[in-house]
């Protein structure tokens, strides 16, 4: 299993180096569980998080984006997942993955989850599995 960051792209939990405009952009018009979502909403779920960062390591550039929300003790919620279109195909999501997994690993959590309609080969690549038994968990809203 490679999860390796390709050379010359870094990841970073950095607040400061996100790009909040370019995460709504992406967000709310090219990702299909957050199509439209208002930019106030976005900023948010920014602040309320643990976010990452991919970045073109010689300009600085955001690639990609991924956002965890968490207890730091026993849960997470990886969510948000996305690679730049230009920049797809190169394994930064899997790697994105990773270091997202990597970074939560000394916390210790009894459990990460996310969700995904159309990405669980790059999940699984990370160790994530479909749930034993989906019908224990429930939802309150949308689905």
């Amino acid at each position: 299993m490679d999860t390796a960051l390709p050379e010359g792209y870094e990841i970073s939990t950095d607040p400061a180096r996100l790009d909040p405009a370019l995460i709504h952009r992406w967000l709310s018009t090219d990702a299909y569980w957050a199509l439209g979502r208002a930019r106030e909403k976005q900023d948010a779920a920014i602040a309320g998080s643990l976010n990452f960062g991919v970045y073109h390591r010689d300009s600085g550039e955001q690639l990609g984006y991924a956002r965890v929300v968490t207890d730091r003790a026993t849960f997470a919620w990886l969510c948000d997942v996305y690679i730049a279109p230009a920049a797809r195909g190169l394994g930064l999501g899997t790697a994105l993955t990773a270091a997202v997994r990597d970074h939560l690993a000394p916390l210790g959590l009894r459990r990460i989850l996310l969700a995904t309609a159309d990405a669980h080969d790059v999940y699984a690549k990370a160790g994530f599995t479909p749930l034993d038994n989906p019908r224990k968990w429930m939802a309150l809203g949308a689905q």
